[in-house]
């Protein structure tokens, strides 16, 4: 298998040379799409220099269960209805926070093309637990 695949790209160099081109652009568009992604060490400078303004999308029921200290819970499927309640926040970065970031990236694009400056938080509230920092109740 790996004898013809090895046969397969030295006869077809252009053309795999052109594959891996196109894989490369697939997978930079596709990381850009949700907006920058933040650490919780940038997340946590730009909360502390009131820069920043974190937003958990997760369900009212996680969100009690532990969130970032500050952070405005709007659920993901009620984001939508609720964005001009973000409208005293234009001039700070909003930084959306899911479960594990799988759907941070969503709300970012969505709030960026609504005017906001919008970033998202990798790897979600498990990378800040992760990380051994504080949730509140």
């Amino acid at each position: 298998m790996l004898a013809h695949l090895i046969e397969f790209v030295t006869n077809h160099y252009v053309l795999s040379g052109l594959f891996a081109v196109l894989l490369a652009l697939l997978i930079v568009t596709e990381l850009n799409k949700g907006g920058k992604s933040l650490s919780t060490r940038e997340l946590t400078a730009l909360v502390n220099s009131e820069n920043g303004v974190v937003i958990d999308i997760r369900p009212s029921k996680d969100f009690s269960a532990g969130h970032i200290v500050n952070a405005l819970n709007m659920p993901q499927d009620k984001v939508a209805e609720r964005i001009s309640e973000l409208d005293k926040y234009k001039d700070k970065t909003l930084i959306v926070v899911d479960s594990m970031g799988q759907h941070a990236g969503t709300v970012s694009r969505q709030l960026k093309q609504a005017g906001y400056n919008a970033a998202k938080l990798s790897g979600g509230i498990s990378s800040w637990r992760g990380d051994n920092l504080p949730l509140v109740k």
